[in-house]
This record gives structure tokens, sequence and C-alpha cells, in this order.
């Protein structure tokens, strides 16, 4: 009997722990916008300004804690909505690579896009949204795909600018209501998330050659 050893990798394109790590990070994400669906409901209910109270005010003290806070939070049901698939979408790819890993690059790429808008955007705004998480999966998902040479990730990326390649206007200061900092910083903490909690591969990575272990 011949037997992979590498089948049970779920970091392998093509293998059944691939696709089984992949079936869990979608589940595992789609538990995670009806909680954002949850606070904007509980918001709306309670008529709470929740927005006005844990947003993030550009240099503003009393600002800065929305750095953690706003990424949960959402102006409206349409900025949800339009947030809620790319976040789907990219969030398990992501995910699918370790879960210890998604948490760091989230929160990298939260602390680097809320900084990044707490710094430069206007003090006369409130900036709430998962945007900046979106852009920094895009961004994460486009770095590793180079730095880890997985070419599924650059895959991900090209399939995802088809389908929101429009969106990436986002990190333009193209409309004064958009966030484009927090954009265009979270692209960039994606990045740096790629990199400080890259995949290193040893020198007899099994990826290189397709080895198999025969059994009587």
């Amino acid at each position: 009997m011949t037997f992979n050893p590498y089948s049970r990798d779920p970091h392998r394109f093509g293998t059944e722990a691939f696709y089984a790590s992949l079936g869990r990070a979608f589940v595992a994400m789609c538990a995670v916008v009806p909680v954002l669906f949850a606070i904007e409901a509980l918001d709306v209910w309670l008529n709470a300004g929740f927005d006005a109270g844990a947003g993030i005010i550009p240099r503003h003290l009393e600002g800065l804690d929305g750095v953690f806070f706003g990424p949960f939070l959402h102006h409206g049901w349409d900025h949800l909505y339009g947030n809620s698939v790319p976040l789907i979408l990219l969030g398990t790819f992501v995910l699918a690579a370790g879960a210890r890993r998604f948490l760091y690059s989230t929160l990298v790429i939260i602390v680097v896009s809320g900084l990044g808008v707490w710094f430069t955007g206007s003090p006369q705004s409130i900036v709430v949204g998962a945007s900046g998480v979106v852009f920094g999966y895009l961004g994460l998902l486009l770095m590793r795909g180079i730095v880890e040479r997985t070419w599924w990730n650059l895959a991900v990326v090209f399939l995802v600018g088809l389908l929101y390649g429009w969106q990436l206007l986002g990190v333009l200061p193209t409309d004064e209501l958009i966030s484009w900092q927090g954009h265009l910083f979270g692209l960039l903490g994606g990045m740096l998330a790629a990199v400080l909690f890259r995949r290193r591969r040893p020198r007899d990575d099994p990826y290189r050659s397709e080895s198999t272990l025969t059994l009587p």
C-alpha cells in the first residue's frame, strides 16, 4: 500500500486536511459576522451611540480606545453588509493557515490600521468599521503568497480582486466619508503580519518533492 505522509498536512494545497481546515475556517468566520450584526442591532435598539462612544477619534486621547473597538462597529446596516462578505471570504483563507497566526495577524492589522487612522485622520471625524481588517487580510494573503511561495494565496487575492477590485480604490483619498487611511494602513499592517508570522520551511521541506511511503 502506498501512503503519502504529507496528505494530512493542512498547509499543503489539495490535501484532504487542507480542505478540512478550509471548511472549519469558513464555519468559524460565518460565526463571527453574526456577532457584528448583533452589536449593530443592539446599538440601534438601545440607541446607544456606540459609534461615537467607541469609535476612533483621530488625535484625541478619548478616541484612542477606538483602535480596538472601532473594527466591531459600523455606521449603519449598509456599511456592515458591505464588509461582511469580503470579511468571510478573506478571513477564511487567513484562518485556514492556523488559528494562532490568525489571531496574532488580526491583532497586528487592527493596531496598525487603527493607529494609522488615529495619527493621520481628520480630528473632526469618527471612524468605525471592519474594512481596515478586510484590507489587512488582503495585504496579508498577497504578501504571504510572496514570502512563503504559496501560490494559492496569490490565486485567492486574484479572485478577490476580480470580485472586489474596485474597492481597492479605497486606499486613495477619493471620498471624504470613507477612511482611506484605515484601508491603506490595514493593507500595510497585513503585509507586515505576513512577514512577522511567516511559516518558515526547513531545508528538507517535503513540499519540494512528492515523497511516498510504501507499506507491505
